[in-house]
C-alpha cells in the first residue's frame, strides 16, 4: 500500500460515511431511531464493504458475544428513503466486483514491473507494466479499462489486466459489428500452417490456405502485409476466433458476373480479358466472370507451335467472340480474327505458275511448309522436291529456317490450301530423255537398288533405268536380279521403252548379247548324240545342262527301257549322260532327249520325233502319249532355274 497520508484520508471518510450509514438504517419510515444491538444486524451488513478487514473481524467477534446475552430483536421492513437507494447502491457494487467484469481504474502509483490502480474497490489493484505500450508514457492519475482477474491474491490485492480488458472490448465490439457471411476488410499479418493471420479490428482472424483465391495459391508471400476484403464465414465465441474466406467471396462476384456475362454476351462481340492460364493447346482468357478457350488455331493466321509463343499469362488482350454455349457455360474465343484475314484476295496476289520466295517454317514426312508472307503457307510435296531424285524425307533436302525458290502449283483461298513446287523452278531433265537416250541404244550405269522384280540402274544424275528380271538372260529364269548382277557393279543394258511422262526406262541385259536359241537349229539337230551332265533333278524327269544356258530334259519315261519308278535312283546331280536329241522347240526354248533312243534304230528316231510332235488335243482326250508327257514336264519345270544343282525329290 502507499505511504503518506492518502490511507488515513480514505479511513476517515469511511467511518464518516458509515456514521451516515447507520442513522439512516436505524431510523423507521417516520424518522424514529430503533432499539440497537451493537453494529450488526442490517446496518453492518450494508456499511461492512466500507470498513477495513481487521476492524471487521474485531467488531464481528464483540457482536457475537453481545448477541448471545441478548434476546433476538424483529425490526420492521425497511423501505423509502435513502434507505432504498444506499441499498441498491450496495448491489450494484457487489456485482459489479466480480471476476471477468471490466471495470474503470484510475493509477495511483507506478513501482518497478507493476502499476497500482484505484477501482474503488477495498483494495487496489495491480496491472503487469508490460501490458502497457510505453510504460513511459503512463501517469498517475491516467483512467483505464482494466478486467478483473483476481479479487484477493495472496498478498490481499486485486489482479488486474489491461491487455485482457482491450481483447474482450475489442471481441464484444466486433461482434456488434460483424455477424457470420457479412463482408470484412482485414491486414494480412503472417502465415502459419494451413493458411494465413489476418488482422480485423485489433482481432486474429484464420484464413485457411485453401480459402485464399479461387484457383490454388503456391506462393502466400505477395498477399502478405495486404488489406484484403473478406468473408466472415464461422465465429467461434469459445475460442474467440473468426474464420474468413476470401474464396468464397470471390466465388459469389464471379457467379454474379457470369450471370450478368451469358446475358449480355453474343457471337462477334469483341471482348478485353486477362490470359489466365496457357496449355498446349491453347490459353484460357477470363472475361471477369468467366472463363472462354482461345484455341491455338484462332491466336493466328500464321504458324503457332505453341501458345506461349503468342500470349503471356496476365496480359490484356482483345479477343472475338466465336461461339456461346449457354447450356454448358462455354466461351469460344478469337484472336486472329481482330486482324484482316491474309487469304482473302490471295487467289490474284499469287496466280498459278508464278515463282516465289519463301521461308520454310515447318517439316513433315511428306513435304515441307514454306511461308511466302506473314499468315500465308504452302505445302511443297517430297515428289515435287526433284525431278530425279527420289525424296522420302523432306529432312533430307530441306530444313526449318531455308529459303526457297517456288512455283505455285494449284491455289484455293476457300480452303486455305496452296501446292507449290520447287522442282518446277529448274527444267525437267525427262523433257528430253529419248533425245539423249533413243530406243535400242546401249547405255552403261551402276546398279543403284534391287527390287523383287528387277534392278534399277542409274545411267546418269537422277535418271534411273529398269532391268526387269525377264529381261536379263536369255537362258535362264531369274528369280531374283542378284543372281545376275550385284549393287555397284556397272553394267552395260539396251534402252527398251521409254515413259518421259511417267519418268520410266526400261533397260534390257540380255538384250546386249546375242540370244543363243536363235541359232540352236544350226547346232543341234533330232537325232543327234549329244553329251552333257545333269543339273537338276525333278519328279518328272531330269535337266541335262548341254552347254553354258540350254538344258534339255530327259522325261522318266526316256531314262530306261525298264521301268523308273524314282528320277533319283536312276540318275545324279553330276553324272554326265549320253543322249539323242528327240525334239527341239526354239520358240519355246525347248530340247527333248531320250536315254533309250541312244539303242533305236534311225526309223525308231524318225516314227518316236514325229510322235513328240503332236501335241494338239481333240476336247475330251486325256494328256496321254509322250508329247503331252513332254509339255506337261516342261510346264512344270516353269519355276526351274537351269545351274541350281537342287534336286527335287518326290
Amino acid at each position: 500500500m502507499p505511504e503518506g497520508p492518502a490511507r488515513p484520508q480514505r479511513e476517515l471518510e469511511a467511518w464518516r460515511a458509515r456514521s451516515v450509514l447507520i442513522e439512516q438504517t436505524n431510523q423507521d419510515g417516520n424518522g424514529h431511531r430503533l432499539p440497537q444491538c451493537g453494529i450488526g444486524g442490517a446496518a453492518s451488513a450494508a456499511v461492512r464493504p466500507f470498513f477495513p478487514d481487521g476492524y471487521r473481524a474485531r467488531r464481528r467477534s464483540r457482536n457475537t458475544l453481545h448477541m448471545a446475552k441478548r434476546k433476538p430483536v424483529t425490526f420492521p421492513a425497511k423501505t423509502g428513503g435513502g434507505y432504498d437507494l444506499m441499498e441498491a447502491a450496495l448491489a450494484g457494487s457487489d456485482s459489479q466486483f466480480k471476476s471477468g467484469n471490466i471495470v474503470k481504474g484510475t493509477i495511483i502509483a507506478i513501482r518497478g514491473n507493476e502499476v497500482l490502480v484505484d477501482i474503488g474497490y477495498k483494495a487496489e489493484g495491480i496491472v503487469s507494466a508490460g501490458e502497457f505500450k510505453d510504460i513511459e508514457e503512463i501517469k498517475v492519475g491516467d483512467e483505464y479499462d482494466v478486467l478483473l482477474v483476481n479479487l484477493e491474491r495472496d498478498d490481499g490485492m486485486v489482479e488486474l489486466s489491461k491487455a485482457k480488458a482491450d481483447e474482450k472490448l475489442r471481441w464484444e465490439a466486433l461482434l456488434e459489428k460483424y455477424t457470420e457471411g457479412c463482408t470484412l476488410n482485414g491486414l494480412v499479418t503472417g502465415r502459419v500452417r494451413g493458411g494465413l493471420i489476418v488482422n480485423v479490428d485489433g482481432i486474429e482472424a484464420f484464413l485457411p490456405g485453401s480459402q485464399l483465391d479461387v484457383d490454388p495459391v503456391h506462393d502466400v508471400e505477395p498477399f502478405i502485409n495486404q488489406t484484403l476484403e473478406f468473408k466472415l464465414i464461422k465465429i467461434s465465441h469459445e475460442r474467440r476466433n473468426l474464420i474468413l474466406s476470401r474464396r468464397e467471396l470471390l466465388e459469389d462476384r464471379m457467379a454474379d458476373q457470369k450471370r450478368d456475362l451469358l446475358a449480355s454476351i453474343q457471337i462477334g462481340q469483341h471482348r478485353t480479358g486477362r490470359v489466365k492460364n496457357i496449355t498446349d493447346f491453347g490459353a484460357f482468357i477470363d472475361l471477369t466472370g468467366l472463363d472462354g478457350l482461345l484455341h491455338i488455331t484462332d491466336m493466328s493466321w500464321g504458324r503457332v507451335k505453341h501458345p506461349s509463343e503468342v500470349v503471356k499469362v496476365g496480359e490484356e488482350l482483345e479477343v472475338v467472340i466465336l461461339d456461346v454455349d449457354l447450356a454448358r457455360e462455354r466461351v469460344s474465343l478469337g484472336l486472329k480474327q481482330i486482324q484482316p484475314n491474309p487469304w482473302d484476295g490471295v487467289e490474284d496476289r499469287y496466280p498459278v505458275g508464278s515463282r516465289l520466295r519463301g521461308k520454310v517454317v515447318n517439316l513433315v514426312p511428306y513435304g515441307a511448309f514454306v511461308e511466302i508472307e506473314p499468315g500465308i503457307e504452302g505445302l511443297v510435296h517430297v515428289s515435287e522436291f526433284s525431278w530425279t531424285k527420289r525424296v522420302t524425307r523432306a529432312s533430307d533436302m530441306l530444313a526449318v529456317g531455308d529459303e526457297v525458290d517456288v512455283v505455285v502449283l494449284s491455289i484455293s483461298g476457300a480452303e486455305q490450301k496452296i501446292a507449290l513446287g520447287i522442282r518446277q523452278t529448274e527444267a525437267n531433265p525427262w523433257d528430253t530423255v529419248q533425245d539423249r537416250y533413243p530406243v535400242g541404244s546401249r547405255v552403261k550405269g551402276k546398279v543403284r537398288n534391287f527390287t523383287s522384280y528387277g534392278a534399277f540402274v542409274e545411267i546418269e544424275d537422277g535418271i534411273d533405268g529398269m532391268i526387269h528380271v525377264s529381261d536379263m538372260s536369255w537362258t535362264r529364269k531369274i528369280n531374283h536380279p542378284s543372281e545376275m548382277i550385284q549393287k555397284g557393279h556397272e553394267v552395260e543394258a539396251v534402252v527398251i521403252e521409254i515413259d518421259p511422262a511417267n519418268q520410266r526406262i526400261s533397260l534390257g541385259l540380255k538384250q546386249a548379247s546375242d540370244d543363243p536359241w536363235h541359232t540352236i537349229t544350226s547346232r543341234y539337230a533330232i537325232g543327234q548324240v549329244v553329251k552333257g551332265k545333269v543339273s537338276k533333278i525333278a519328279s518328272f524327269g531330269a535337266f541335262v545342262e548341254l552347254e553354258e544356258g540350254v538344258d534339255g530334259l530327259v522325261h522318266i519315261s526316256q531314262i530306261s527301257d525298264e521301268r523308273v519308278e524314282k528320277v533319283k535312283d536312276a540318275l545324279k546331280i553330276g553324272q554326265e549322260v549320253e543322249a539323242r536329241i528327240v525334239r527341239i522347240d526354239r520358240d519355246d526354248r525347248r530340247i527333248g532327249l531320250s536315254i533309250r533312243a541312244m539303242n533305236m534304230s534311225e526309223g525308231e528316231i524318225e516314227s518316236l520325233s514325229k510322235e513328240l510332235s503332236q501335241t494338239d488335243l481333240k476336247p475330251g482326250e486325256n494328256l496321254v502319249g509322250l508329247a503331252a508327257a513332254f509339255d506337261d514336264a516342261f510346264a512344270q519345270s516353269e519355276e526351274w532355274q537351269p545351274g541350281a544343282g537342287k534336286e527335287d525329290e518326290e
